[in-house]
């Protein structure tokens, strides 16, 4: 074996991101009686542990507060963690940013809120002309080919290059937003509920068109999301968040047909299933994240929680190759055993 085959293996089982005990803490104020006011911490994200490897899918799932957005800005380099390192090819992200190493042209973002994304002034084609154009992608005469190109890639007509963004529905606008994100030829796209708020139809094809997009395009993907279904039709790996915390990771399938988290386990029993009730939601209420109950923090709605759950939080473990879980009593198959596949 050479000297050069050895350096390719090593990158290659090397991760495109590491997050290593990542915190995030911002101070807010907190009034006690009619004038007292203090600051106090908000741990957002809480001794983070995190690798995705390059060409991947990658799903982050979790409630609304659980630290999902605050996550995927640390990975973006958009926020600094308090503590903890968040390393992008073995290096700094945010150091990366700073020293314009072309870490922005390799990272595509698709918002939640699309059409709020594209400045309603301006044309399709000039929307996506507009990083070819800033990172140098093709000389001046090619851009309207590579316009043209962009959108036949993701399934729109070459006409929709002269609308305005309000002329388009809302999957037309998703797609143009995803063709923008492709423009700079990034390795990493990331979407954050790229998908919701959409007809059912609409949303499968949008899927359908990301997945086949990260395949032949060799993308990391990573996608945030609060649906179990979507998650399993897209991503290869699932991470699930509570409270500042990865509680679990692992194969997306493997997690969400026999999670090892209770609250895996809650999430996919909540998820809605043709022909079941709507089962009853997870009983207890979140607890604040000012203030942390001692112990794991998911003890308090917990079925299976157990004394020694009370006195110490749970560090994130592995218990397979390819298994993780925040959890001092993973749960037996047996507990899980009535679990179902997730279908989109």
């Amino acid at each position: 074996m050479t000297d050069r085959t050895t350096a390719v293996e090593a990158a290659d089982n090397q991760p495109l991101f590491e997050l290593l005990d990542v915190e995030k803490t911002y101070q807010v104020t907190r009034r006690e009686g009619l004038l007292k006011r203090r600051k106090q911490g908000l741990a957002a994200l809480d001794g983070v542990r995190l690798r995705i490897r390059r060409g991947t899918s990658i799903a982050l799932v979790g409630e609304s507060g659980s630290g999902k957005s605050t996550l995927l800005r640390v990975l973006l380099g958009l926020t600094e963690p308090t503590q903890g390192r968040a390393l992008y090819r073995g290096r700094l992200v945010t150091a990366m940013r700073a020293a314009g190493t072309g870490f922005a042209r390799e990272m595509a973002m698709v918002y939640q809120d699309a059409r709020g994304s594209l400045n309603p002034r301006m044309t399709v084609s000039a929307l996506i002309s507009e990083p070819l154009r800033h990172f140098g992608i093709c000389g001046e005469s090619d851009i309207a080919e590579r316009v043209a190109s962009l959108l036949s890639r993701v399934g729109l007509a070459a006409e929709v290059a002269n609308r305005y963004p309000a002329a388009l529905s809302g999957g037309q606008v998703r797609r143009v937003a995803i063709a923008r994100a492709l423009a700079s030829k990034p390795s990493v796209l990331v979407a954050d509920e790229a998908v919701s708020g959409l007809d059912v139809s609409t949303q499968a094809q949008l899927l359908k068109l990301l997945r086949r997009l990260q395949r032949e395009m060799g993308l990391t993907l990573v996608f945030i999301t609060h649906d179990l279904g979507v998650a399993s039709y897209l991503c290869e790996e699932i991470a699930i968040m509570y409270l500042g915390r990865i509680v679990e990771t692992g194969p997306t399938d493997a997690v969400l047909h026999a999670p090892a988290h209770p609250y895996s386990l809650a999430l996919r029993r909540a998820a809605p299933e043709f022909f079941r009730p709507i089962s009853d939601p997870l009983p207890g209420e979140i607890p604040s994240p000012l203030d942390l109950p001692a112990g794991c923090r998911f003890a308090g709605r917990c079925a299976y929680a157990q004394p020694d759950c009370r006195k110490e939080d749970p560090a994130l473990m592995r218990h397979a190759p390819d298994r993780a879980a925040a959890c001092f009593h993973p749960l037996p198959s047996a507990a899980v055993s009535e679990v179902q596949h997730v279908d989109v």
